[in-house]
């Protein structure tokens, strides 16, 4: 190749162009990792069938793991999904006759009536229903007596806030997922810092692994501070816009 013809050398500190590959989340049962915030939840799940009502409720905040243990549920169960806006009252619902379900985000179910025909149906039927949701059914605002009086009899295991513990091991298992070698003091760094969910964790590790390939360095505790810092005060920009 001629000097004509030769490509201009980098900049330093010049950023690359990071051709990321997103990391689909493992819901696997040897992916979930217990800790007292969800241990019971845990526990009742991988009970089934031997529940003791046909009808579960399982209650926790965003990014709390509801839909890994559901996912979890839902393989061994064979269930099948019931979108919360397909349960209405003049739906098909004898197609799920016989058959587990699964309703994730149940408190989001608009027609009631929809949803007690399913709770008998599934009754009836001697089959299992997994409903998920953020919060206890009592705070569903639920209007209908004869469907509040069925939930409030159906078992309620909630996900508690994941603890420091479960952060840590979650984004241990997050960089290693990625295949990422990260120093145990920017785990630690991040952990104390990051909102307590799973969803935050997934989100701070993907963001690291962007900016470290756009930067083509390694993932270090001064990059997790200024991509914190960044993070930061993206948000306090956007309430003083709201």
């Amino acid at each position: 190749m001629s000097e004509g013809n030769a490509p201009a050398p980098e900049k330093a500190g010049a950023r690359q162009l990071a051709f990321g590959f997103e990391v689909a989340p493992r819901y696997g049962d040897e992916d979930f990792l217990v800790s007292p915030s969800n241990a019971t939840a845990h526990a009742m799940v991988s009970a089934w069938p031997d529940w003791p009502d046909p009808v579960l409720v399982l209650a926790g905040e965003g990014g709390a793991g509801k839909s890994h243990l559901a996912d979890i549920w839902s393989r061994r169960a064979r269930a099948a999904l019931a979108p919360p806006l397909a349960i209405r009252a003049d739906a098909a619902l004898v197609d799920f006759s016989g058959r587990n379900i699964l309703v994730e985000d149940a408190d989001c179910v608009v027609d009631e009536r929809g949803l007690f025909h399913l709770v008998n149906l599934v009754q009836e039927s001697r089959a299992s229903l997994l409903l998920t949701a953020r919060s206890r059914p009592e705070a569903w605002g639920v209007r209908l007596p004869d469907l509040m009086s069925r939930l409030r009899r159906a078992p309620l295991v909630e996900i508690g806030r994941p603890d420091d513990d479960l952060i840590r091991a979650v984004l241990v298992k997050l960089f290693v997922d990625r295949q990422l070698a990260v120093d145990a003091s920017v785990i630690e760094y991040v952990a104390q810092r990051i909102d307590r969910s799973l969803d935050a964790a997934r989100e701070m590790v993907r963001a690291l692994d962007d900016e470290a390939l756009a930067e083509g360095r390694r993932i270090t505790r001064g990059l997790a501070a200024r991509l914190l810092g960044r993070l930061e005060y993206d948000e306090a920009s956007d309430g003083e816009s709201d």
